[in-house]
């Protein structure tokens, strides 16, 4: 099993002229840390106008600057959004990074969120897959072809050899956000790396690691020419320190995490520049589903955390990606944290990582044939249950206008 880290860059209000550049020199530093004790990967998000979820608009010069300050860290977009962005800009971008990095990138491919960062890029969320489909169609050639044009429903452009070409030939290993956990079986169809949140339990785990590799080998239709990169990661809550009691109480900001993507999720931005989710927040952090979302993470000791990891590593997931930088988790407690697990939890897994390859060269040669699971019982990841944040009589009617406005402006 591999390891990566991942960044939404949080700030929760209040700000100070301070906070946005204290986060992003806090999060290169983890990340020139987590180089020298041997995680695998560090992901970074492209989201818009998220305000305190995700200040994390321009993930491509963030991971340039990751890019000098370390030597072996395989760096991941998580993802670029192909709605927000030009299929050019993105492959240009790319191929810079790739070559800034000596060819460490990863290439996360996504739709975006929804109204709130969509519609000011003139998409509209009916349209997200296809848009995204088609720039995948209209990207991957521009990497290898020296010269190539499109003409499409959402794209057009002529014949151009885009330029410079990325380090890594064709280009960096291809990836799919699973926001949507349906979206896995696709990405084996597609035959991209799954890219999603932590699983609701091992069985799930296990039927959906099962779906993807099927139809990777079985079903397999590619959007474009592209070689396949069979993998499946989770995202998932971290923290580890000495005890279970220490973790909980250093990780609330994993439920900060929860509570923004619930709430973003279901209303939007009605005041942009005069919210509050901290303030929101502090209401819904000590209930029973808040206490519940701390215990469904990798929270806790080094041995309770080996103890569920083995659990998902018997389900044949590829790398576990660690999210601690939430909320107002400290950088010290973050540093902490990546610093024991690197010790006392990485190597035992990275050691039997020559085994899960082995499968999974046994899974592709068609030499194991994988049971057919049923997948329909897990269709919600631990942190994506609709009743995540109980919502007012007031805030119901409220997101019942917002729904019916968004609704409108789709039409």
């Amino acid at each position: 099993m591999k390891f990566g880290i991942f960044y939404e860059h949080q700030i929760p209000r209040p700000w100070s002229e301070r906070s946005e550049y204290d986060v992003s020199q806090n999060s290169l530093a983890q990340i020139e840390l987590a180089d020298r004790l041997g995680y695998d990967y560090a992901w970074v998000v492209e989201h818009h106008f998220l305000e305190e979820y995700s200040h994390s608009s321009a993930p491509e010069v963030f991971l340039g600057a990751a890019s000098q300050r370390t030597t072996r860290i395989r760096l991941g977009h998580g993802v670029v959004q192909l709605p927000t962005n030009h299929p050019i800009r993105v492959a240009e971008r790319v191929a810079t990074l790739d070559l800034l990095s000596g060819g460490r990138v990863e290439l996360g491919l996504g739709e975006g969120q929804g109204p709130v960062e969509l519609h000011p890029f003139g998409r509209r969320v009916r349209e997200k897959r296809d848009v995204w489909e088609e720039a995948v169609k209209a990207l991957i050639p521009m990497f290898s072809r020296p010269s190539w044009e499109w003409h499409g429903q959402f794209f057009d452009f002529p014949a151009r050899n885009v330029l410079p070409k990325p380090y890594q030939r064709p280009h960096p290993p291809l990836w799919v956000a699973c926001s949507n956990i349906t979206t896995i079986a696709s990405a084996g169809q597609w035959g991209m790396g799954a890219l999603g949140f932590q699983f609701v339990s091992p069985d799930a785990a296990r039927a959906w690691v099962n779906r993807y590799y099927l139809n990777l080998t079985r079903h397999l239709a590619k959007l474009a020419d592209y070689p396949t990169n069979p993998n499946v990661a989770m995202v998932s809550g971290f923290m580890c320190a000495e005890t279970d009691e220490a973790a909980r109480e250093k990780a609330s900001g994993w439920t900060f995490f929860v509570f923004c993507l619930s709430h973003y999720g279901r209303h939007g931005i009605p005041a942009p520049g005069a919210g509050d989710m901290w303030e929101l927040y502090q209401g819904w952090r000590e209930t029973p589903k808040a206490q519940e979302t701390l215990r469904s993470g990798l929270i806790g000791s080094p041995e309770t955390i080996r103890r569920r990891l083995r659990e998902f590593e018997s389900a044949h997931v590829d790398q576990v990606i660690l999210l601690n930088q939430a909320g107002r988790t400290t950088h010290d407690d973050i540093c902490a944290s990546l610093e024991l697990f690197a010790r006392e939890v990485m190597p035992e897994f990275h050691a039997r990582d020559g085994e899960q390859q082995r499968w999974k060269a046994d899974v592709l040669g068609r030499r194991l044939e994988l049971e057919e699971v049923d997948t329909d019982a897990y269709q919600v990841y631990a942190h994506q249950n609709e009743d995540i944040v109980r919502l007012t009589a007031a805030e119901l009617k409220r997101k019942m206008a917002l729904k019916e406005a968004a609704r409108r402006s789709d039409a």
